[in-house]
């Protein structure tokens, strides 16, 4: 039986080739669900040697994480491609926070972070023929709601290593969006690629039809 509705129109230049400098499932996803076609390569950076160096020249959180989707985006360059970088930091109050790496991390990190405002610097590169064309960062900031440890608690078991997987131990995309009272931002920088700014600059490099 036919198809009811055809298939959407490429809208990718084809003699365009795009590489996500990024493990992220999450960054993957939303640029398949765009209909881009693309190859995804893990970038070998050292994050806490950025970090870092970061801290002792005093940069602001959001060029840290410009400075990160830099240094990606340049570890994967390939011959003739564009590379999309990108990064993200979480501030709240001068405080940095990174990925927890156990779920008691995580646990800590939210306490720390409920009834309180913080902010996700969301940066994204695109690099050729090892030349930065463009860099943009956005910066949403979401209020967790004051929230019990039996609501902590529950949370964390039904998110079990999914917790581990964003800087802010929380999938807006899931669960995660119950421990919010309110969001300024879009959902795609939040979950760490500003897509409408980078689809507007890849069509202004013609690696999208305009």
């Amino acid at each position: 039986m036919p198809a009811l509705v055809p298939p959407p129109a490429l809208l990718q230049n084809s003699e365009s080739t795009l590489l996500l400098a990024s493990g992220s499932h999450s960054r993957r996803r939303m640029l398949e669900n765009a209909g881009l076609v693309f190859e995804s390569r893990v970038p070998g950076v050292d994050e806490d040697s950025v970090k870092h160096q970061a801290r002792k020249d005093a940069l602001a959180p959001g060029a840290t994480a410009l400075k990160l989707a830099e240094a990606k985006a340049l570890a994967v360059a390939g011959k003739d491609a564009v590379v999309i970088g990108a990064d993200q930091m979480l501030s709240c109050d001068g405080q940095w926070y990174d990925k927890p790496p156990t779920l008691e991390d995580a646990r800590v990190q939210l306490q720390a972070l409920r009834g309180r405002t913080h902010c996700l610097h969301t940066a994204v590169v695109l690099v050729r023929h090892g030349q930065v064309l463009w860099r943009h960062m956005e910066e949403p900031r979401l209020s967790m709601r004051a929230f019990s440890d039996t609501v902590l608690t529950r949370y964390l078991e039904l998110e079990g290593a999914q917790c581990l997987t964003s800087v802010g131990a929380y999938r807006l995309e899931g669960p995660g969006l119950l421990l919010f009272s309110r969001i300024e931002g879009d959902s795609f920088t939040i979950q760490g690629l500003p897509m409408l700014a980078l689809m507007a600059a890849l069509r202004q490099i013609n690696v999208l039809l305009d």
